[in-house]
């Protein structure tokens, strides 16, 4: 079966860093794209940052110049450096992967999240 379990999270100071983590088996991760998505209380679920299985990245321009996607094929594993956080990045991330067999043939997987609390 397929499982995405993200790791990293916790309570950080205002300007401070973490790394998000997410492993990934029962798939080929390097065909497929990742990204992470982040969804705040009373909030809907927004896009952070995405990257393909070629390794084009793409950020929410609330992230842009913080936040840095990459992901490591060999080890199944995505990750999410975050610097400089501020009190509007709180919430649960959750990372995911999609791949496309043809239209109408999708499929993407999430993981269970992470909570980060940016809070002084």
């Amino acid at each position: 079966q397929v499982q995405l379990v993200e790791s990293g999270g916790g309570l950080v100071q205002p300007g401070g860093s973490l790394r998000l983590s997410c492993s990934v088996s029962g798939i080929t991760f390097s065909i497929y794209n990742s990204g992470w998505y982040r969804q705040a209380p009373g909030k809907q679920r927004e896009m952070v940052a995405t990257i393909t299985s070629g390794s084009s990245t793409n950020y929410a321009d609330s992230v842009k110049g913080r936040f840095t996607i990459s992901r490591d094929n060999a080890r199944n594993t995505g990750y999410l450096q975050m610097n400089s956080l501020k009190p509007e990045d709180t919430a649960v991330y959750y990372c995911n992967a999609r791949f496309a067999f043809s239209i109408g043939d999708v499929y993407e997987y999430w993981g269970q999240g992470t909570q980060v609390t940016v809070s002084s």
